[in-house]
């Protein structure tokens, strides 16, 4: 099973706000309690060895995966859980970009800008034709393809019903997301210290290969507050994508629809209209974009920004419990071969055309 964060327990009429709250308050302090021990386990290795090898960020994701794979946890501890793994993330997000001025956006240059679109596209590409080569059902493939290319859940959320996909393969490829997320978001870091990338370079790796905006943090995080910042706009860039694809897709859709018919009413089936614009580019990264020109104007206190950048890291390890706590590792054995093929070689094919990218633009 994979926690849907996607989908915090929501208010219901009649009810008071501090029944709400109440809800969630074990879910939290579940999270909060793996958050302590990974910091002790941190604080434990510096102790040890001088410094802290692994972060509190990835040591977060693997006690609570560890922690869910012994236990699961019942459904009074989910809505805490869901809430830490998406709104508290997506809080951690705003503030993260009080840390990125306009200057740091500029400094890209449109070369790198470019250089996203054109890994999207051709990630898009190599993921639909894998799957197919696999025997994936079309939609199937489109949702594998979309999931690696652009932001993982996100996504699969939006297109689904763009190409009015079955909720077996969102499922399984949400599945998916959740599962090879976290292990990117605990391998990359050894990559990029064995290619010996700088923190630049690192950086946009994290951004053109990490599924969410928040894992690209916790991926960064081990090579330093520069990668951090350049994965962190990479990603932003990667996933205002979603737009123009869904609307491309939303094109498509009638000639997807002669490629299956519905098992159930014997017709093909047809896409739906791309979603509203405010429903591609969420809350969170408007709020990043926010924090951002605020940053740049010099609206925000320099001491503010101290705090807000220790908030943003706190609430992040938090959310990262929370991850961990959602991860299910058996999901993958459950899936089926050529699923689990179609993934891992799109994610892989990402990882090769990012890294040609880097190479090809020179970046130091």
């Amino acid at each position: 099973m994979i926690l849907d964060t996607a989908a915090p327990a929501k208010a219901v009429p009649g009810k008071p706000l501090l029944f709400h709250i109440r809800g969630l308050l074990p879910g939290i302090a579940l999270c909060v309690g793996v958050t302590a021990l990974a910091f002790a386990a941190a604080k434990a290795e510096t102790a040890l060895f001088g410094e802290a090898w692994i972060e509190a960020l990835v040591l977060a994701i693997l006690i609570g995966t560890t922690l869910r794979t012994a236990w699961a946890p019942s459904a009074s501890w989910q809505p805490g859980i869901a809430f830490s793994a998406k709104i508290l993330l997506e809080v951690a997000v705003v503030l993260l970009g009080a840390s990125v001025s306009a200057a740091t956006i500029l400094s890209a240059g449109p070369v790198l800008l470019l250089g996203i679109a054109g890994v999207v596209a051709l990630a898009l590409f190599a993921g639909f034709g894998i799957g197919r080569l696999l025997g994936l059902p079309v939609r199937m493939a489109v949702l594998v393809a979309c999931g690696n290319a652009i932001c993982g859940n996100s996504a699969i959320a939006a297109v689904a019903p763009v190409i009015d996909a079955h909720s077996d393969d969102v499922a399984a490829s949400i599945a998916f997301t959740a599962v090879l997320g976290v292990a990117v978001v605990l391998g990359l870091p050894l990559l990029g210290i064995g290619l010996r990338l700088s923190g630049v370079q690192y950086g946009a790796l994290a951004g053109l290969t990490v599924y969410a905006v928040p894992q690209v943090i916790a991926a960064a995080a081990p090579l330093g507050a520069t990668a951090v910042q350049v994965g962190t706009l990479v990603k932003l860039v990667r996933v205002l994508m979603l737009g123009p694809v869904c609307l491309l897709l939303s094109l498509l859709a009638p000639r997807l629809a002669g490629e299956a018919v519905d098992a159930d009413a014997g017709a093909p089936r047809r896409g739906r209209p791309c979603p509203p614009v405010h429903h591609l580019v969420p809350w969170f990264i408007q709020g990043f974009l926010a924090m951002i020109a605020l940053r740049s104007f010099g609206l925000i206190p320099h001491a503010a920004l101290l705090a807000m950048e220790h908030t943003a890291t706190l609430l992040t390890v938090v959310s990262m419990s929370a991850l961990g706590l959602g991860v299910d590792v058996r999901t993958v054995a459950r899936a089926g071969g050529r699923v689990t093929a179609a993934v891992v070689l799109s994610l892989l094919a990402l990882g090769t055309i990012s890294l040609t990218l880097i190479r090809l633009i020179g970046l130091t």
